[in-house]
């Protein structure tokens, strides 16, 4: 053992990245790190994971593979158990000459390649490749929860759960097809938290089950193995008893919430079930109840609206709407500007459905539609407790409407969202909804319409120079030039091939001037309050999105599918 441990040791400091001290303090750390000898290694030597292996694989006569370049057939595949794959952390690369090359990042575990012979029903080639880039291609190739599955089917088929399974929610260490059936959705759940997932949908086609996550605001398919279609009834099963839902009923739709942790964070997921044509179709939005907030700052305004939106909410009274489609960060806004304003010497109340964030210092309260405790309900008790200020989630209906006009009147300060498509519009929505246009004109005091545009990856966006007036069969505006350098999306490992990483927003701030309310309190259109507000200095969208596209940060055509084709 000890002699195994020297060599080891030398073979570490022969790739001139690990000294002796490192190489010893990574060997006596290895059994308690996940990734073995080599990724203690580079935690103690603060070496690059890919750099080393390269180096040992000189030193050990073994080839490195580039993971990204590889593509295993099916033979490969399947040559090799799902089980296997996941148990130690290695995915196979091709079969040649009757052997199996298998990718793996932790030469020196002995057990591992002992294991993978047991596996394997032919010879196998270790070569060496980084953790990140094997558990990579082993989701894309084997799908999430491959092992999972390939342990109920050796278990002997695959479960049927109905309303008399003692499948119950707390009891996960459970042995058998029913705690394997907790893992894979378990598994489901945590990797799209760290794909950094909104939304998860289970949706039964013809001939299979559909898991789909909203990453950025787009769908992507996610990699399944193809044994999942006959899972779909557990696993409907199993997110409804997580979601303390009846499972008998299938008939009807109905909504829940899970809370679980993940990753170490507490998520709280809203559950929606709908039956469909092919079985019942389940979706899950994910929230995190933990974490850091975003600040006002770190939002992304222009620096003249920054400073107006902070006047605003320091106004003792008035209203505040935020407006956008669903999924457009009002209530990311709506946080940024409690955690702005809140102070000790400010009562803060909130309505909410649900609470999506948990804040210090104000009280929250959730909306609970099934004992009568709505939105209007709610704001009408806030005004007897004494408020600063009042949070709504959404102004929906008239009676929540009119609360809001009269708390704002009464000296408080109200913030909320509406859905319209600009801010121009929100005016015209109130009107719609019963409030009389000189309450409107007198409450509210701007309104901020906002989107979110899919934010370039950095380490793949290419650039181009814009000659002409026209771009792609687009005519280009004045706020892009001719001879500017602007970014398109490329496409890389590190973004998933979609040549985008994360998402950010685009404001358009429209301030009640006295010019604005007297065109409210006319009935003009929002198209005349619109040009209205442009003519006092309001920017659209559309060209905050010119300004984001000139810094590097969108592209044209994200900017141009996510604002309206009117302006």
């Amino acid at each position: 053992m000890a002699e195994n441990q020297n060599l080891i040791a030398r073979l570490l400091v022969a790739t001139g990245l690990v000294n002796e001290e490192q190489a010893g303090r990574a060997i006596a750390a290895a059994p308690d790190t996940e990734g073995g000898i080599v990724a203690a290694a580079v935690a103690a030597s603060g070496a690059s994971e890919e750099a080393l292996l390269r180096k040992l694989a000189d030193a050990l006569a073994m080839p490195f593979a580039d993971l990204a370049d590889e593509k295993p057939d099916k033979d490969a595949i399947a040559a090799l158990p799902a089980r296997a794959v996941f148990q130690y952390s290695v995915v196979p690369v091709r079969i040649a000459n009757g052997r199996l090359d298998v990718a793996t990042s932790d030469p020196f575990n002995t057990a591992m390649a002992d294991g993978l012979r047991l596996a394997v029903a032919m010879p196998i080639r270790l070569v060496l490749a980084p953790r990140r880039d094997i558990e990579k291609s082993a989701r894309k190739f084997y799908g999430v929860g491959a092992d999972t599955l390939d342990a109920i089917e050796k278990e002997g088929g695959i479960v049927d759960i109905d309303a008399d399974s003692d499948f119950s929610k707390n009891d996960i260490s459970q042995l058998g097809q029913e705690a394997s059936i907790v893992k894979f959705v378990n598994q489901i759940i945590a990797e799209a938290d760290r794909q950094g997932a909104t939304d998860i949908h289970f949706e039964p086609m013809e001939d299979e089950l559909r898991i789909r996550y909203r990453i950025d605001g787009m769908l992507h398919k996610v990699d399944m193995p193809p044994q999942l279609n006959r899972l779909q009834a557990a696993i409907t099963s199993r997110l409804k008893v997580m979601a303390n839902l009846d499972i008998a009923e299938k008939r009807m739709p109905m909504d829940g919430r899970i809370g679980i942790r993940v990753n170490g964070e507490d998520i709280d997921i809203r559950v929606s079930t709908m039956p469909t044509a092919y079985g019942e179709s389940v979706s899950l939005r994910l929230l995190q109840k933990s974490g850091s907030m975003v600040k006002l700052g770190d939002l992304g305004m222009q620096p003249d609206d920054e400073t107006l939106i902070t006047k605003l909410i320091h106004r003792p009274n008035g209203i505040i709407l935020v407006t956008g489609p669903t999924g457009s960060g009002k209530s990311t806004s709506l946080y940024a500007f409690l955690q702005e304003i809140n102070r000790m010497e400010v009562r803060i109340l909130t309505a909410e459905d649900p609470i999506e964030y948990e804040m210090p210092g104000i009280n929250q309260v959730a909306v609970k539609g099934e004992i009568g405790l709505t939105f209007a309900r709610i704001l009408r008790a806030f005004l007897r407790q004494d408020p600063d200020i009042c949070m709504v989630g959404e102004i929906r209906d008239a009676e929540t409407a009119e609360i809001a006009i009269n708390a704002s009147l009464t000296g408080h300060l109200v913030l909320s969202t509406l859905h319209t498509n600009d801010s121009a519009g929100a005016f015209a929505r109130l009107i719609d909804m019963g409030v009389e246009p000189f309450l409107v004109a007198s409450a509210v005091s701007g309104v901020l319409a906002q989107r979110l545009v899919r934010r370039l990856c950095k380490d793949c966006r290419r650039p181009m120079t814009i000659e002409g007036r026209t771009w792609r069969g687009m005519a280009l505006p004045d706020e892009l030039p001719s001879g500017s350098t602007v970014y398109e999306a490329a496409g890389c490992e590190r973004c998933s091939g979609t040549g985008y990483r994360g998402r950010g927003g685009i404001f358009e701030l429209l301030h009640v001037t006295e010019a604005v309310a007297s065109m409210i309190i006319g009935r003009r259109s929002s198209a005349d309050i619109r040009h209205r507000a442009i003519e006092q200095g309001m920017h659209t969208l559309r060209q905050d999105g010119f300004r984001n596209v000139l810094n590097g940060v969108t592209t044209l055509e994200e900017v141009m599918r996510v604002t309206e084709d009117s302006e």
